[in-house]
């Protein structure tokens, strides 16, 4: 899904994105500048690898969400800490962000029940 950012404005746009057994839900709201708030939640149940056994198992994610969109290069002249994401083409793709996040869980270590219990 993608959102054009000049069509995003101080009222909240809600989207809800299902892939898999995953729902990414939240909204895009004008921040400041060229930011664009996005604020969501990540749920449901990504298929993962134990880092110790190499078994597939089902990890559950209940997971917040809070990034800026920048809509072109992003300069910092506050010197302050934000998570931004460029867009070069003036449009927020949403599934690729939700694809990122996906990934970005994935590369981190886990273990299934059975490992974390020995």
């Amino acid at each position: 899904m993608k959102v054009a950012l000049r069509k995003i404005s101080n009222i909240p746009l809600d989207f809800d994105i299902k892939s898999n057994e995953i729902t990414f839900k939240g909204y895009l709201e004008y921040h400041a500048g060229k930011l664009i708030l996005l604020k969501a939640e990540l749920n449901g149940l990504l298929d993962v690898q134990c880092n110790q056994c190499g078994e597939d198992f089902k990890l559950p994610l209940d997971e917040e969400i809070e990034i800026f969109i920048s809509d072109g290069i992003y300069e910092d002249n506050e010197n302050i800490e934000l998570d931004v994401i460029e867009s070069l083409d003036s449009m927020a793709d949403l599934d690729e962000i939700l694809n990122s996040e996906i990934e970005l869980i994935k590369s981190d270590y886990h273990s299934c029940e059975n490992c974390q219990a020995s």
